[in-house]
């Protein structure tokens, strides 16, 4: 019993707080996506704790990328642009983690991992293995990391036979005689790989290991595929004669401006939006805004900035303020005002 409280001991000191944390938040997420598409909940949970540093890496809090899955030919979401194996290459970018989950299963659903399927779920050794086979990663060491983490965390166990079950933490007083018991035998079969005391303490950063899934050659897009593409997902609209689309979630001006093969400034310049962080919902100009509009005025609501009155007319910042003569520090309106979108006769204006 005193070696096997030993074992027991040292397994809890391999147990990181922040995995056990994020294990915790996605459990049933792999356990559902097993369920779908049978890829075992034990090695998507591990893909997602080692890929992402159990959702602390750039790609996952940046762009809710939790299995460092880059962009493809077919890929018509958001990008997020990172320095990996290459400077800026593009990943895939997600409005939520969950869907960075639902992606990773579907991508697992391509003819070059189908010999993946010929192992059943619970040989998460052979899912390993049979990934890096399948060059889901070039990380030589891939397989073994997958089943450490497998192992340290028992990701084996959640999905019983009577549902979903959490990774438990071992130590002397929550373990059961059951628990107890497998730790035990598997000591006894695998003598010559004793766990070791390995202690991580919170004040430790997370090391993150960026794996490339995509190790084959994937021909880069054309400036023209690149603006298609963008266009695809951000349908032309026009106003006072001036071409825009919308802001999506994960469009910055750099990203925007690199897909449409313009200069990031002449696209701000545009939009009256340098020194402006792009949001969702936001007119993209695809060219400069005019200097009037056919409408002889409008009426403005307190509150209402300058840009966004500016954004919904199609008439630059510049002309609006000559038009009426405002003052170039002012950049919401403080009451209703009637502000002229175009110079009119004196007999027609009603100050």
């Amino acid at each position: 019993m005193v070696a096997l409280g030993l074992v027991m001991s040292l397994a809890a000191q391999n147990q990181n707080p922040t995995y056990l944390r994020y294990i915790e938040q996605w459990k049933s997420v792999a356990v559902e996506n097993q369920a779908e598409y049978g890829i075992p909940a034990s090695i998507i949970m591990a893909q997602a704790l080692l890929e992402s540093g159990a959702g602390q890496s750039e790609l996952a809090v940046n762009a809710n990328n939790h299995f460092g899955i880059k962009c493809t030919n077919e890929w018509l979401g958001a990008v997020y642009y990172y320095d990996d194996d290459a400077k800026d290459e593009c990943f895939r970018q997600y409005a939520n983690a969950a869907e960075s989950f639902k992606d990773h299963a579907l991508f697992l659903q391509r003819p070059r991992y189908a010999t993946c399927f010929e192992i059943v779920p619970e040989d998460y050794e052979g899912w390993a293995h049979r990934l890096k086979e399948c060059g889901y990663a070039t990380d030589a060491n891939y397989a073994p990391k997958l089943i450490k983490i497998i192992e340290d965390y028992r990701l084996d166990t959640l999905v019983k036979n009577d549902g979903l079950s959490a990774p438990a933490v071992l130590n002397d007083t929550t373990a059961s005689s059951k628990d107890a018991q497998k730790v035990e035998s598997q000591a006894q079969e695998k003598p010559k790989k004793p766990l070791k005391a390995t202690v991580v303490r919170k004040s430790e950063p997370i090391m993150v290991i960026h794996n490339d899934p995509e190790p084959e050659y994937v021909e880069p897009l054309t400036a023209k595929q690149e603006k298609d593409s963008f266009m695809l997902m951000h349908p032309k609209k026009k106003c006072n004669g001036v071409p825009y689309v919308l802001a999506r979630e994960g469009d910055t001006y750099a990203n925007v401006a690199f897909r449409l093969n313009v200069r990031e400034r002449d696209l701000r310049e545009d939009n009256d939006a340098l020194g402006r962080d792009m949001m969702v919902g936001d007119r993209i100009y695809l060219s400069a805004k005019k200097t009037k509009s056919e409408k002889d005025y409008v009426w403005t609501h307190p509150g209402l900035s300058l840009w966004r009155l500016s954004q919904e007319e199609g008439v630059t910042i510049e002309a609006i303020q000559k038009l009426n003569g405002l003052d170039p520090t002012i950049r919401t309106f403080r009451t209703r005002q009637r502000i002229y979108l175009k110079k009119v006769k004196d007999d027609k204006m009603d100050w």
